[in-house]
């Protein structure tokens, strides 16, 4: 196929197109998001007269779990469904017999460089050479309209990023003519508002996958001055694995990477659903905090607590599970803490660090150091045993003195 026929816009399909691109570019301009987006659009497409049935809409992001996003629309609900899709379905066979992958295919061959496509689903013309189309024919579908539109360089369809449309009808005579070029004619500036969201969310996304969900958010939200801390009391969280630099030394690379995806995922997924922040990952080591409200913080200590318990147990059954099949295991040692930190940016003038400093973040580190000599998995500073209520059931194992603290510490044990 070639380029969209040329357009009147004095005519009434003229007239169309100008008024969707007036509403799609001040769409972006305000920064609507792309499922509220996409449905505008489509709800608009109806009432023009345009006989859709189901409409659909996906585009890639950069994101460490998500592949990418998805919005159907369907006329019998007049409404959005979103969905994500985990990374790797590119070598899936959904994707593999789809339309889309046809389309690149031919673009990177050379061929059509438009990347849209146009199927007729019923009567003597229908050609049901893909599977999706043969369900859709079965659900009623008549005329089928797919189209990529790519943001990248012209004339390489493998690099660069891109929105992946589709537009079906179930009226037995199809898209008209001006049904079609009125697609091809508005889609690249819709997507040029889609895009205008979806990169507010790839930058979201990644610094929350960097920095932390709160830490994340802040630094999206302008919290990026040098200096810019403020005092917070939190629950400090510091885990380490214990033999790590033997096991390094003797295990080969990939499979110590392997191992510590495995135990930070294992040590950090109690912490999610109880509001806990990982701010890093160090080596072996992990430093997370749960922010302590003065009216919570026995709770919020209970919460610790139970993450902890329930981290450690997860952390023996994949050590069980690994050990089955002759992998590598980890012991990790962990230690909960008490103070006031400060939470903020902290580093050279190019290179900053959203993180928190304090001496309780060091004296947290020095508890964790004491699990191995007192035989424990897990130890408390006296600050969380008292924040925790006297029906903590932590064991007292008496004072003991941490490096570059004046005092001895009475700590205590967590039964895990």
């Amino acid at each position: 196929m070639s380029e969209p026929r040329p357009i009147s816009f004095d005519a009434p399909l003229g007239q169309r197109i100008i008024e969707l691109h007036v509403w799609a570019v001040r769409q972006g301009l305000l920064g609507t998001a792309a499922a509220e987006l996409f449905d505008g659009f489509c709800q608009r497409l109806v009432l023009g007269g345009l006989p859709l049935w189901r409409a659909s809409a996906a585009t890639r992001t950069l994101h460490p779990q998500w592949g990418g996003y998805s919005y159907l629309w369907r006329r019998d609900l007049n409404a959005i469904e979103p969905s994500q899709f985990e990374r790797g379905n590119e070598n899936s066979q959904v994707w593999l017999t789809s339309p889309f992958a046809y389309l690149v295919g031919q673009a990177e061959a050379g061929g059509d460089p438009w990347l849209h496509m146009r199927r007729r689903l019923a009567g003597p013309e229908a050609l049901l050479d893909f599977p999706v189309l043969v369900e859709l024919a079965s659900a009623g579908a008549a005329d089928y309209f797919a189209q990529i539109v790519r943001f990248g360089p012209e004339g390489d369809a493998s690099r660069g990023t891109g929105i992946a449309y589709s537009f079906t009808t179930d009226r037995l005579e199809g898209f008209s003519e001006d049904d079609v070029t009125l697609l091809r004619a508005v889609l690249p500036a819709l997507s040029l508002a889609m895009m205008a969201h979806a990169g507010h969310t790839i930058a979201s996304g990644l610094l929350e996958a960097y920095l932390g969900g709160d830490a994340g958010r802040r630094v999206h939200a302008g919290a990026v001055e040098r200096g810019s801390v403020e005092s917070i009391r939190a629950v400090l969280w510091f885990a380490d694995m214990r033999g790590f630099t033997k096991l390094a030394d003797s295990t080969p690379g990939l499979e110590v990477i392997e191992l510590l995806d495995e135990v930070f995922e294992t040590l950090t997924a109690p912490l999610r659903s109880r509001g806990g922040q990982v701010l890093k990952f160090m080596g072996d080591g992990m430093l997370a905090i749960l922010p302590l409200p003065a009216e919570t913080q026995a709770e919020t200590c209970r919460d610790a607590m139970d993450a902890a318990r329930e981290a450690m147990h997860a952390l023996d059954r994949v050590n069980r599970a690994r050990a089955e099949v002759s992998k590598p295991v980890a012991e990790v040692d962990l230690a909960l803490h008490i103070g006031e930190v400060l939470y903020g940016n902290v580093g050279a003038a190019d290179r900053l660090d959203f993180t928190v400093i304090g001496p309780a973040v060091n004296e947290a580190a020095r508890i964790e150091t004491l699990c191995e000599p007192l035989g424990r998995k897990a130890l408390v500073s006296a600050e969380f045993a008292a924040a925790a209520g006297s029906s903590n059931g932590l064991q007292p194992l008496g004072h003991h003195r941490l490096r570059g603290v004046r005092e001895p510490r009475a700590i205590y044990g967590l039964d895990v």
